[in-house]
């Protein structure tokens, strides 16, 4: 049993991946955002001068690891708010939800097929950054930023974000018809936890480790009950004719 569950959800992960990859308008996003997420702080970092005030030094480094934490919010965000309404589109979604797949199944495939390329693109972002500034950016400056008490936060919030803006997006994904509202929603709707960060990077909150530690946990938290939040809402006969179930009528689990 425990195999055959393994074997339909890497099939929906691969399906998943093989549609995003002919999504000329995902690839093209994907690619414009890396770009924009990448440069924007890269440039920030490289322009920064040993002499600068060290408040100022500081805030330069919160605002280019903050457009780096952009990455695992908004990619993910795109890629999941597709995942049902795109199919819905396409009309692949009718035949899909008829197979033996199991629902949860289903849903964690499609949660998967989001987060592997979102978080994997994100920490490679991330590793080329470090690498620019450790080679390309000034001693002093390089050594702020190795030494930033963001960086850790940075490592560890990008899987969490990523999650975060996945559910979101599926959720959303669920309830709407029409694809680029559904991304639209799903990027706004992400922005919260961005907005937090924003907060500790500029100061307004002082950034420490217990902070970091209690606000990942929280986050862990919101993550594990945004799952279970929308496999509520992947009900097949919602999704296929966009209205509430019958009384009597249950979906498949």
């Amino acid at each position: 049993m425990m195999r055959s569950n393994a074997t339909r959800l890497g099939a929906v992960i691969r399906k998943e991946l093989t549609e995003f990859r002919r999504n000329r308008f995902i690839m093209s996003t994907m690619g414009l955002l890396s770009v924009i997420y990448l440069v924007a702080p890269t440039a920030e970092i490289l322009a920064a001068k040993a002499s600068a005030p060290s408040a100022q030094l500081h805030n330069r480094i919160g605002l280019s690891l903050l457009f780096l934490l952009m990455i695992p919010v908004f990619l993910p965000s795109t890629i999941a708010a597709y995942s049902v309404v795109g199919e819905r589109a396409q009309g692949t979604l009718e035949p899909l939800l008829t197979t033996p797949i199991r629902r949860t199944e289903l849903l964690i495939g499609k949660a998967a097929a989001a987060l592997l390329p979102a978080i994997g693109l994100a920490y490679g972002l991330f590793g080329i950054f470090l690498a620019v500034v450790h080679f390309g950016a000034n001693a002093v400056v390089a050594a702020a930023v190795w030494h930033a008490p963001e960086l850790l936060a940075e490592v560890v919030f990008i899987p969490l974000l990523a999650a975060w803006a996945i559910w979101v997006g599926l959720g959303i994904s669920s309830r709407v018809s029409d694809v680029r509202v559904a991304q639209q929603l799903s990027m706004l709707a992400s922005l919260p936890p961005i907005a937090l960060t924003s907060l500790m990077s500029f100061q307004v909150i002082t950034p420490t480790f217990a902070l970091g530690a209690l606000l990942a946990g929280g986050l862990l938290v919101v993550d594990c009950g945004a799952c279970f939040l929308v496999s509520r809402l992947f009900d097949r006969e919602r999704l296929i004719t966009g209205s509430t179930p019958r009384a009597g009528l249950t979906s498949r689990r």
